[in-house]
């Protein structure tokens, strides 16, 4: 019977072995910039609405809890700090990370998987075309392209949800939370959040690609490599993120 450790280790090996022949694949046969634009823009237009609203959300609710901690305290004007620094850091691109995983890498994943089951992609090999540069490198570009982005514009709605929250619904003075909130916002911050995105949007397009492409065939092989690809990206992108953290804010 085979033992946890060396399926896990068998799978961290097969990964790494499927990142590096996408890498080189990429290199030997260039990239189709039409299908990176056609992706990008199908994953953004498709993504944003969700996005949107649970970044909405994450804002007001970043308000509201910290308000309640920094109220018993009596230093109500820190919650814009609170918002700034748990928004911009980590909420908002692990958010969009997340949401983009769900969406866009599933989809990825069962696309795979299907074209695996009816042999589509041993069609690609038999012709000499190489399936990972056609089928999974536009989709890693398109989704490091434009996580970056998403990851952006949830930060600007969850900041704008969370100041409207703070200063009509729990009454705090506007200026002092905008201005706790915009000073504690660094050009830093921005950009370690969108290296966040570019890191989390290679995992999720490659152990999608990698659960897709390796699927077993049939309908039961489709639907497990796609719940395993959902798990495994959230917990890497986790896992990720707290390295990063460390290197970054550490």
């Amino acid at each position: 019977m085979t033992g946890l450790p060396e399926v896990f280790l068998r799978r961290v090996g097969g990964y790494g072995i499927f990142f590096a022949a996408c890498v080189r694949s990429t290199f030997q046969h260039g990239v189709r910039w039409d299908r990176v634009l056609e992706e990008s823009q199908k994953l953004g237009v498709r993504a944003f609405p969700v996005l949107a609203t649970m970044a909405v959300f994450v804002g007001t609710n970043l308000a509201i809890q910290g308000h309640a901690a920094f109220s018993a305290l009596g230093a109500e004007s820190l919650v814009g700090m609170f918002v700034a620094l748990g928004g911009v850091r980590e909420v908002c691109p692990l958010l969009a990370a997340t949401m983009v995983a769900a969406k866009a890498g599933t989809e990825m994943t069962a696309q795979l998987a299907v074209m695996r089951t009816k042999e589509q992609i041993d069609a690609l090999e038999v012709m000499a075309v190489d399936p990972r540069a056609e089928l999974v490198t536009p989709s890693l570009l398109a989704i490091m392209l434009v996580l970056p982005a998403l990851t952006i514009i949830s930060i600007a709605l969850a900041l704008v949800a969370a100041t409207g929250v703070a200063v009509f619904q729990l009454g705090l003075q506007r200026g002092d939370f905008v201005d706790y909130m915009m000073s504690n916002i660094t050009v830093f911050d921005l950009a370690a959040a969108t290296l966040k995105s570019v890191f989390f949007g290679a995992i999720i397009a490659t152990v999608s690609g990698y659960f897709g492409f390796y699927s077993e065939r049939g309908p039961r092989g489709v639907g497990q490599a796609t719940n395993q690809a959902v798990v495994v990206m959230c917990i890497v992108c986790i896992s990720v993120n707290f390295a990063l953290t460390s290197i970054l804010y550490g």
